[in-house]
């Protein structure tokens, strides 16, 4: 996608010395899996101080869930981190965008350049506060061309994604197991509505959404010197066990990356992030309506 595994390696900073790594992987341990208790500002200082020494911090979110960006902003804050990396932002708007937070640009300026009307994303205000929370990080835009989104599912994500592929394990096949387990989550995910046929395809194109994040946060430490880099972007892509984490761990084995999920009523797979928070649901339509029946 944007850069071989060979240049990356050679960014100065990218790969932790060994005690460093082993300090900091000891905080995470105290975290990994838990759902952080007490009050909120308690929680999110809790998991701030076990994310400062890492190199990637993934912030993940319900997308419609307003909680769950000011938490995201209240720890960009909190870290100052070099580089932002966003899934909202296509790859392409990126250095307009910085452009224009250079010239001091309001939200409504950044929008529009983001066509973020048409996007579908939330209200653009809510992700504004987070890049606001990090005023001097450099940002990343790690959205992917809806065409090269379909074509993963059609032809596969390997074969899209492009020379990369094998870096972030897009050319292995996943055991039949885990296929089925994901190929479940999608179906639950779209309300059990899809057709059977078409989940294969929907697991390639998440995998091929993660392999996207995961390539745009070491691009983003290697062009900020190995600076620390925070990544917004869904809770699924989170997921230290199948997403954007596992794909970096097997990119880069030594860089140190520390995930929030967040969710809702209910946590999925606890385990399969460093921390947890949960915050209530908005109001908001029924999201399975979408693909009930029409006379």
């Amino acid at each position: 996608m944007r850069v071989g595994l060979g240049l990356r390696l050679a960014s100065a900073g990218l790969l932790l010395a060994a005690a460093a790594f082993a300090t900091a992987e000891a905080q995470v341990e105290t975290l990994a899996g838990s759902i952080l208790a007490g009050a909120p500002g308690d929680a999110l200082e809790a998991f701030v101080e076990t994310a400062r020494g890492a190199d990637i911090v993934v912030l993940g979110e319900i997308h419609d869930n307003p909680q769950h960006h000011r938490n995201q902003a209240a720890v960009v804050a909190a870290l100052a981190p070099a580089a932002l990396v966003l899934e909202m932002i296509p790859q392409e708007r990126e250095t307009e965008v910085n452009e224009l937070r250079a010239a001091g640009a309001d939200h409504a300026a950044l929008a529009a350049a983001l066509d973020w009307a048409e996007s579908g994303w939330p209200d653009f205000d809510v992700y504004a506060e987070i890049l606001e929370a990090a005023p001097q990080a450099r940002i990343f835009g790690a959205g992917q061309p809806s065409a090269d989104v379909s074509r993963a599912m059609l032809e596969g994500a390997a074969g899209v994604f492009g020379p990369d592929a094998a870096i972030y394990g897009l050319d292995q096949q996943l055991e039949p197991g885990e296929q089925a387990y994901r190929e479940a989550r999608q179906a639950t995910a779209h309300c059990d509505m899809l057709p059977a046929e078409a989940l294969p395809g929907m697991v390639e194109a998440q995998r091929f959404r993660d392999a996207g994040l995961a390539d745009a946060a070491l691009w983003a430490r290697t062009m900020t010197g190995g600076g620390q880099v925070v990544v917004i972007a869904g809770t699924g892509h989170a997921d230290t066990v199948r997403g954007m984490p596992a794909m970096i761990a097997a990119a880069e084995p030594g860089a140190e990356v520390v995930a929030l999920g967040q969710f809702e009523s209910s946590v999925d797979d606890p385990d399969a992030f460093d921390a947890v928070l949960q915050a209530p649901a908005p109001e908001r339509d029924d999201p399975c309506a979408a693909f009930a029946p029409t006379d």
